[in-house]
């Protein structure tokens, strides 16, 4: 089972674009894009990951699932910057422009993947698309950060 990147909450690793973008326009800071934001990803909400592989799971007796590599992801493709764009809009920050650097190197421009297999043999589809994944991601930081100043 492979995924995209996942992201919601829980994610205290503050390396990662989702809750390190959060972080940055919660505390009223242009998050920094160490690449030239047009890198671009897959995305996929955490709730959609515990369905996936709940989904396998159910899945495992039958022929057609055993042995196979499976792919999860919204099949949406984004670039760094449009995800930071899209959590920009929806807490409403647009005062707090990126600060794009382009400084970074050695790491792939685009990496997605076909759900395809998923959706046929597994009849698997995402229940989150990107905003509403997004939006349940930006309250569970706001409440965790709210409560854990020290994280801020």
């Amino acid at each position: 089972m492979r995924c995209g990147n996942i992201y919601g909450g829980g994610d205290l690793n503050w390396s990662r674009i989702v809750p390190y973008t959060i972080r940055c326009f919660l505390n009223r800071q242009r998050p920094i894009i160490r690449s030239d934001g047009q890198y671009v990803r897959d995305y996929i909400y955490v709730k959609d990951v515990s369905r996936c592989y709940m989904r396998t799971a159910e899945n495992l007796p039958g022929e057609k699932v055993q042995g196979q590599a499976f792919n999860f992801s919204l099949e949406r493709p984004v670039t760094v910057l449009d995800i930071v764009k899209a959590i920009q809009q929806l807490m409403n920050c647009k005062q707090l422009e990126p600060d794009v650097q382009n400084t970074a190197s050695g790491e792939i421009r685009a990496q997605y993947l076909s759900a395809a297999r998923a959706h046929r043999v597994l009849d698997w589809q995402p229940q989150f698309t990107l905003e509403q994944g997004l939006n349940e991601t930006i309250a569970w930081y706001r409440e965790y950060l709210a409560t854990h100043k020290e994280q801020t």
